[in-house]
């Protein structure tokens, strides 16, 4: 899903001034000195402007999801989970013009934050969240604008057990330490995971420890295309730029825990005589031409990863949506 920022910041009016002299009479009060906000290592928010960037989210995304209607949160989604996101609303308005009937409310508490501090653009902060929905995960939201006339928009959406958060390196006022996408003391460089993931999908290998997102999913694929009559196919693409960058915070052991997406096609392919079994609504929403002897499904999907200063890195959360297909 392509999005015009350009367009969309000319019809945004946030309180951004507020921010910017909170900010710099705090970093005074410390010691500091704003001399130019795109050099200076600076927090990249407050604390109280994060919450209110979380409410603000959850408020845009259940009035979006109450009436199927994109337009609702599109200000306050971008990268991955914009295209899951608007794709699942195109879907449900396709489905259910008059808006979605089993609509309950999304609850997002006992939030924290977590902020680094960094020079330049984009700047960017995580919520981690209990939910109500789910199960008994943590639902952590990466938030990045790419100015101050930009509002706060959640680029990276995963859910993860609470015993595998892990704990972030601060200095001495709270702030994180983000980690560059060509940072080399990690196991894989963050600008390149996303990269060694398909990679990983395709061919395998001993970059990624065994798990439901690595070895498992590769099993269940394996499995998918041995099914008789029917041919499976995979691709897998890396996502890497602009909105899709990927994210890392610093851990405590010296490692990053890292955000990062993909892409992924399914094509599946009918035998002579044999046909593609019917998808559901859902998925026929989002298809165009018939589906005849193929049909070849697009997902965009988010993952979470702790990457170790040394070893395997480990797949913790995966969130994926299909985005489009089409027949043939």
């Amino acid at each position: 899903m392509s999005r015009d920022h350009g367009l969309r910041r000319l019809r945004r009016h946030r309180r951004f001034d507020t921010w910017a002299l909170v900010a710099a009479l705090s970093l005074t009060a410390s010691g500091c000195v704003v001399v130019h906000g795109e050099r200076e290592v600076l927090p990249a928010t407050t604390r109280a402007e994060a919450a209110e960037a979380l409410a603000e989210f959850t408020a845009a995304y259940n009035e979006a999801d109450k009436a199927y209607d994109s337009s609702l949160d599109a200000d306050h989604t971008t990268g991955a989970l914009a295209d899951i996101d608007g794709a699942r609303l195109k879907a449900g308005r396709a489905n259910s013009p008059e808006g979605n009937p089993g609509y309950s409310p999304l609850e997002l508490t006992d939030a924290k934050f977590t902020i680094p501090a960094k020079a330049g653009w984009p700047r960017w902060f995580l919520a981690d969240a209990e939910g109500n929905k789910g199960g008994d995960v943590r639902w952590l939201l990466v938030f990045t604008r790419g100015g101050l006339d930009e509002p706060w928009e959640v680029a990276y959406l995963t859910l993860v057990a609470p015993d595998e958060i892990p704990e972030f390196t601060t200095d001495r006022d709270g702030w994180a330490e983000a980690v560059p996408a060509d940072s080399t003391d990690v196991a894989v460089p963050p600008g390149e995971l996303s990269e060694e993931y398909t990679t990983f999908l395709t061919d395998g290998g001993e970059v990624f420890a065994d798990g439901p997102h690595t070895s498992a999913w590769r099993a269940t694929r394996a499995k998918k295309s041995q099914q008789p009559g029917l041919a499976r196919q995979y691709l897998d693409e890396p996502m890497r730029d602009g909105d899709y960058a990927p994210l890392a915070l610093r851990t405590a052991d010296g490692g990053a825990l890292v955000f990062f997406a993909t892409r992924h096609f399914e094509k599946q392919t009918a035998a002579e005589g044999a046909s593609v079994p019917v998808p559901n609504g859902d998925v026929l929403a989002l298809t165009t031409g018939e589906i005849r002897q193929s049909l070849t499904m697009e997902f965009v999907s988010n993952e979470v990863a702790l990457d170790p200063a040394d070893g395997e890195v480990e797949v913790l959360g995966r969130i994926q949506g299909l985005t489009s297909a089409k027949g043939e």
